[in-house]
């Protein structure tokens, strides 16, 4: 992280460095002596004079002292930038772009869950391991549990379909999907099977 970090801001150079504590350290000065011989103007010059050349050397210690400081808190509050933008590329948090973008293209995002379904019957089987990913799909683009299964019912279909042929491990693998989207396991099947002569037939 720290490597990344330093990386992001090098091309600044966002270390707050010598120059910076020089400013501040020589600014202070000049104020503290400024503020001093505004106090006691003593009798070198005319006392009124000295007061007047005193007050601008606090002025001018207090904007160098200030622009030091503000030196070092812009590259601090720049490492705290780059350093929270790393940690947002991880897990810790919500991609509020990724969130953004769901919401306005809500068709797109179905259709890429759908595509997900659709890969994960290509070997005739779902095993745990895709559920649980396609879950966290699931999860993550807001939608139900309902329009899941009837999702990955037309994954069923549409792969098992896609050979010309359905075997006999492809209908009970259409038909569970089914019942457990509350459908018509049946139909589910006659629709693949529909689906399997086109499919065939454009061969």
């Amino acid at each position: 992280m720290d490597s990344l970090v330093d990386e992001r801001l090098s091309v600044f150079d966002d270390e707050p460095d010598l120059n910076d504590w020089v400013e501040v350290m020589c600014g202070a000065a000049m104020a503290v002596l400024g503020i001093f011989h505004l106090v006691e103007p003593g009798d070198l010059v005319d006392q009124n004079i000295m007061r007047w050349f005193a007050a601008a050397v606090v002025a001018a210690g207090a904007v160098w002292a200030g622009h030091g400081l503000k030196d070092m808190a812009v590259k601090e509050v720049r490492r705290s930038i780059a350093i929270l933008d790393m940690s947002d590329r991880g897990d810790s948090g919500p991609n509020h772009g990724l969130i953004r973008d769901v919401l306005l293209n809500p068709d797109a995002y179905k259709e890429f869950l759908l595509d997900a379904y659709e890969t994960a019957w290509s070997d005739g089987v779902i095993t745990q391991e895709e559920l649980e990913e396609l879950k966290s799909f699931q999860t993550a683009l807001g939608i139900s549990d309902e329009e899941a299964a009837r999702m990955n019912v037309e994954a069923a279909v549409k792969s098992a379909a896609k050979d010309g042929e359905i075997t006999e491990d492809e209908k009970s693998s259409i038909k569970q999907a089914a019942t457990e989207a509350d459908m018509d396991g049946d139909k589910a099947v006659e629709k693949a099977e529909k689906k399997a002569k086109k499919s065939k037939s454009k061969k």
